[in-house]
């Protein structure tokens, strides 16, 4: 690992990261990308749910946006992970998931995590199999949105991981 990659800041994401976040999803080359403008709205609108990492230069260099779900507070639904191709396999990921689980759980009774998975997107999978892990929690899978639900054309079937209960620092 580099120096860079040690010491990358785990931040709150701002408007003027929007950009940037948009282009490590299309860079990604497994993640739907959404409209730029979703990513600015995201920055703004679901900060505190959501964490960039910077390189020293302040460039964002990985992100994770979630969201609390209006139904069920105490669960963050992990919408993207990314990471530049040149931070990848260096624990970014990992790191970003856990200073924001960390960050939300000093503020608000956080007890699970939530996200959905492509079959066969063998990174994520192990990015929160080792989260439930790290954090002393069940994972439990079912499909949430199978493929003929998708209008777009051909999409893989979205997979619900449900992870908890958690142990993050509580509020």
């Amino acid at each position: 690992m580099t120096a860079a990659q040690a010491d990358l800041l785990i931040d709150r994401p701002s408007v003027a990261d929007g950009a940037a976040l948009w282009r490590l999803a299309k860079e990604s080359g497994n993640l739907d990308l959404n409209s730029s403008y979703a990513y600015l709205l995201w920055c703004r609108d679901f900060a505190a749910t959501s964490a960039v990492a910077r390189a020293d230069d302040g460039t964002p260099v990985g992100f994770v946006t979630g969201y609390l779900r209006p139904d069920r507070p105490g669960t963050l639904l992990v919408w993207q992970v990314a990471v530049d191709a040149a931070y990848r396999g260096h624990g970014v990921a990992a790191r970003l998931l856990d200073g924001l689980t960390a960050r939300i759980g000093a503020e608000l009774p956080l007890t699970d995590v939530e996200t959905t998975i492509t079959p066969g997107n063998t990174a994520s999978e192990r990015l929160f199999a080792s989260f439930a892990e790290r954090h002393g929690a069940r994972v439990e899978r079912e499909v949430l949105f199978g493929t003929g639900l998708f209008p777009d054309g051909p999409h893989d079937s979205e997979v619900l991981y449900r992870i908890g209960p958690l142990t993050v620092p509580s509020h």
